[in-house]
């Protein structure tokens, strides 16, 4: 998988917080915490790393897989989460891998820092007392850089996690610049973004896929870009981007 510069990183501003990388084989994180806890980020992203890991050699299916696999009971909680994200929108497991690790790296951070954000190649969990923006990366269209999703307060935890066909390596079956899904989970806000751009092939698709995503259990909105067309629906507010 080519490796994709993470250049918008140059442009983000967690305000009030401290931002640090953290790279660890194909996981490549951007946090922000109320201070550096890169350290501690890096032992939580080798523990994920290496229960997912072991996991796949012994169960080669769970990574190739393009629909909803079973798993044991026992399987390691990262897996259980894109296993239960997988079933609930129909994509296979894989598809909530960078939702799932930016949720944990976010959780296993927060008793030492109330608010944090963690983005993982454009997905975004978000810890935070106060309002937040996660401006949309829409590749070649003329809204990409434009448009910022509001979030928060948020301190429960919130996810924004987008697909494209577009832009970065994951694969997509559509043709969208952006599809973004925000719900609580990152798993599924990652799961669900995949779905929303395997239905995106033309502006004319907008309302119907972001309908389709917005009845998926846990789903709080979802929005679209096409070209030069946007659609969002659902609990989510769009603003002029910084």
């Amino acid at each position: 998988m080519p490796y994709e510069p993470r250049t918008y990183r140059e442009q983000v501003d967690p305000a009030g917080l401290v931002g640090f990388e953290v790279v660890h084989g194909e996981t490549d994180l951007f946090v922000a915490a109320a201070r550096d806890l890169a350290e501690e980020a890096l032992d939580v992203v080798k523990d994920l790393r290496r229960a997912l890991d072991a996991y796949v050699v012994t169960h080669p299916w769970f990574a190739e897989s393009l629909a909803p696999v079973p798993v044991e009971d026992d399987a390691p909680g990262i897996v259980r989460w894109m296993a239960a994200a997988a079933v609930r929108t129909g994509v296979g497991p894989m598809a909530a891998v960078a939702g799932a690790v930016a949720e944990a790296v976010a959780r296993a951070l927060q008793p030492r820092s109330r608010e944090v954000i963690v983005e993982n190649g454009g997905d975004v969990f978000i810890l935070t007392e106060t309002e937040r923006r996660v401006r949309l990366d829409a590749g070649e269209s003329p809204l990409s850089g434009r448009v910022a999703i509001v979030v928060g307060p948020a301190p429960e935890g919130v996810a924004v996690c987008t697909s494209s066909a577009t832009v970065g390596p994951s694969l997509s079956l559509g043709s969208a610049h952006a599809a973004t899904v925000v719900a609580s989970s990152g798993a599924l806000a990652d799961a669900a973004a995949s779905v929303l751009g395997n239905l995106l092939h033309d502006p004319a698709d907008i309302a119907g896929a972001l309908e389709r995503v917005l009845a998926i259990e846990g789903v709080l909105g979802a929005v679209a870009v096409v070209g030069d067309t946007i659609g969002a629906a659902g609990a989510v507010r769009l603003d002029r981007a910084a």
